[in-house]
């Protein structure tokens, strides 16, 4: 145990020495952690919403009033003319046109139906079809509203009874996405940070020479390896905590669940990354090659992780793949803790596993690693 805690002390005064890590350990999370969890949303606002009202009546006015009232649309102007709107579409000046017909409110009051023409600039297709889901609950809305309007004028009972339901969000009621996003991106610093670190510190000794030095001491293979990596499974968790304050005071995400088992969850989870660290550095003979090695990796890890998109999207063969993909159970496992306060019970599935994955990841780890006595 000595010559593991001597090992230790030398990594820790060896990363505090270099001033260039330092601030990659402890100001770049910080940094990102801020700006990525308010760049990275799926949330589309600010809408850029035009119409062409060809009836200008009351009646149309109070439809294009609901859109005003969105905190989703930004209204821009009225458009004279079906040309006039296709050309502001086709700069990227707006990205809805809604186009009021003629006699709309006589239809609507006379036969009781109209039409809309509703036209979205499609080129990015997810956005597209949450702006259209917008639109359709605006109408939607507007259209009972006006049907009830229209009943109560001519004294008659409604054709149908129209069901209200109420929704009760759980585990992030206010819809904020950040909520969603924040321990995501923790999971993405964390792993990266990591992964990064301690497989490049390893190769750098290869690169200076002192690696093949400490090959032939009386070291032994498991002394050295644990001296190497346990400081690097310290600052994994100083990142956590970290990324945690930030979480809770910044952006004011919910901690439901247990501490203690977002710690236990993430010392099991930083041995994976260890291991995978030290694999990558016993292949590799330069720092950049086991950078873009970490980055090829990681860029899978993250794209299959669920952590930008879900899971239960993806075709079955690569839902099968995300099965061995160790970020994705980080993922799922923070946002149980975290948001849903689930408990050991819960979380113990995805715990084996990455348990089984650790054992797994170290040893073939360890058994690549060549020292000569």
């Amino acid at each position: 145990m000595k010559i593991i805690g001597y090992i230790i002390q030398k990594e820790f005064k060896q990363i505090f020495r270099n001033k260039g890590m330092l601030p990659i350990i402890f100001i770049l999370p910080l940094l990102q952690l801020i700006i990525l969890s308010n760049a990275a949303t799926f949330d589309v606002k600010n809408i850029a919403f035009s119409y062409i009202d060809n009836d200008k009546t009351s009646t149309s006015r109070e439809l294009i009033d609901k859109f005003e009232a969105s905190t989703y649309f930004n209204v821009l102007e009225n458009f004279p003319s079906k040309k006039i709107a296709d050309e502001a579409m086709m700069k990227g000046d707006v990205d809805i046109v809604l186009e009021i017909p003629r006699y709309f409110e006589r239809n609507l009051v006379k036969n009781r139906k109209t039409d809309l023409a509703l036209y979205i600039n499609a080129i990015d297709g997810a956005k597209a079809g949450i702006e259209n889901v917008y639109i359709q609950q605006i109408i939607k809305e507007y259209n009972q509203s006006i049907m009830i309007d229209l009943v109560m004028k001519d004294n008659q009972i409604p054709d149908q009874i129209d069901v209200m339901t109420v929704p009760s969000f759980w585990y992030n009621n206010t819809l904020n996405y950040k909520t969603f996003m924040v321990p995501g991106i923790l999971v993405l610093l964390v792993s990266m940070l990591t992964l990064f670190l301690s497989g490049m510190n390893i190769v750098r000794e290869k690169e200076i020479g002192t690696l093949e030095q400490m090959n032939v001491t009386p070291i032994k293979k498991h002394q050295f390896i644990i001296g190497k990596l346990f400081p690097f499974w310290v600052l994994g968790l100083v990142i956590l905590t970290v990324g945690l304050l930030i979480a809770k005071i910044i952006f004011n995400v919910p901690m439901l669940g247990n501490l203690g088992l977002i710690y236990l969850f993430t010392s099991v989870y930083l041995l994976v990354i260890l291991g995978m660290g030290l694999l990558i550095s016993n292949f590799t003979d330069t720092q950049q090659q086991a950078m873009f090695i970490a980055w090829f990796f990681v860029v899978i890890f993250i794209l299959m992780s669920g952590l930008f998109t879900p899971i239960e999207s993806m075709p079955v063969w690569a839902q099968n793949i995300t099965l061995f993909n160790p970020i994705r159970y980080f993922v799922e496992i923070i946002r149980m803790l975290m948001l849903k306060g689930s408990g050991l019970q819960d979380i113990l599935p995805q715990l084996s596993i990455i348990t089984l994955y650790a054992i797994v990841m170290n040893g073939l780890a360890v058994w690549s690693y060549k020292k000569t006595n």
